[in-house]
């Protein structure tokens, strides 16, 4: 480690956003904590943890006070329980909420303990933790409701953790970005997945479709509103320079910062969505309907959307980022590079040669 650089320690650094910071950070020493080490080229010492086990609080609190990390970016959150393999919700809670609090933890504890403790501490909760069915669009200080989707209930429930947690942080300033759906050609997700059609299941049946090339069809309940709901995306390398941007600004004087983030310009219509992807979209009677058939593609192991998915995928939330712009002022369109219709694009584009690694603790795809 190259004791003239700072040191940040990035969780979660095999996952899709952290492969793609990863290479950001060659001004850092970066620690990747994970429980895969990251692929790629990135100089990064690695660090095997399991964030959802008790022990790793004290394990995390020693790796930070060794090393005097100056910031650590907390990435780790299981999202996809088919691609993880994780499908025990009480192991994904472990991870995603109880390992939110045992970083803070930790963190809180080497601050407490030392002079020149971490300075910074990046968390990317999610437009999901707002809940689906907004009236309005969503300001950083609208309340927190997210229902049903277990991930979306781990995002509220972890960026509560860190708001809590933020204070006893002593000269720590903490940032919570809230993204809306990450896009880009490396991203797998479900609303992406969606309207890629890709049969993601692990049985034989949705293997054979890959192989076959065939796409499985995008699907709404019947009525004109379902399509003209609005979807907002942030491309997945403009949230990594974001994150990169953190770490190199100054400390803020205010101790918590919150910041909506989404691509520059207009949301896009469901219908314009399935237009942009040429999908084959399947209108099915009702909500009802269409809850029996994200169950029924659940069970059978051919698609990996969560039934538990339906409000996001039938009704609209999107959100203001004026703060977000105004935080970074002339930097704006240099981090935010993509608009919303060029990062949602990007999903279509070629992905042979930059699939994204996936890892139990670190897929962070909304």
């Amino acid at each position: 480690m190259d004791s003239a650089k700072p040191v940040v320690v990035v969780t979660g650094a095999a996952g899709n956003l952290g492969s793609r910071l990863l290479p950001l950070l060659g001004e850092y020493s970066v620690i990747g904590v994970d429980m895969v080490p990251p692929q790629g080229e990135s100089a990064v010492q690695f660090e095997r943890m399991d964030l959802g086990e008790e022990a790793s609080t004290r394990a995390f609190y020693e790796l930070v006070r060794d090393i005097h990390a100056d910031s650590v970016v907390h990435l780790a959150f299981v999202i996809d329980p088919v691609r993880t393999g994780i499908v025990d919700l009480e192991r994904m809670w472990q991870i995603n909420v109880a390992g939110t609090a045992r970083v803070m933890e930790a963190v809180t504890e080497a601050n407490r303990t030392s002079d020149d403790g971490v300075k910074r501490f990046i968390f990317p909760s999610s437009v999901s933790a707002y809940g689906p069915g907004l009236p309005a669009p969503a300001s950083e200080d609208s309340p927190l409701a997210a229902h049903t989707l277990p991930y979306a209930i781990h995002k509220k429930q972890s960026d509560e953790v860190v708001q809590q947690r933020s204070p006893a942080l002593r000269g720590c300033s903490v940032y919570i970005l809230r993204p809306h759906i990450f896009a880009g050609a490396t991203m797998e997700n479900y609303m992406v997945g969606a309207f890629r059609g890709t049969p993601n299941g692990k049985s034989a049946r949705a293997e054979k479709m890959r192989r076959e090339g065939k796409r499985l069809p995008c699907m709404l309940p019947r009525g004109q509103q379902y399509l003209n709901n609005r979807l907002q995306f942030v491309h997945v390398d403009d949230m990594a320079r974001l994150i990169s941007y953190l770490l190199q600004r100054s400390p803020e004087v205010k101790r918590l910062t919150v910041l909506n983030v989404a691509g520059r310009g207009e949301p896009l219509t469901f219908g314009r969505c399935v237009e942009m992807a040429q999908a084959k979209l399947l209108r099915v009677p009702g909500r009802w309907t269409m809850q029996m058939v994200l169950q029924f593609l659940w069970a059978q192991h051919i698609s990996a959307i969560p039934p538990e998915a339906l409000p996001y995928m039938t009704s609209e939330y999107i959100m203001n980022t004026d703060r977000l712009r105004n935080f970074l002022g002339s930097e704006y369109e240099h981090i935010i590079r993509h608009t919303i219709a060029e990062a949602f694009a990007d999903c279509f584009r070629s992905v042979a040669s930059s699939a994204p690694t996936q890892s139990a603790s670190a897929s962070q795809s909304h």
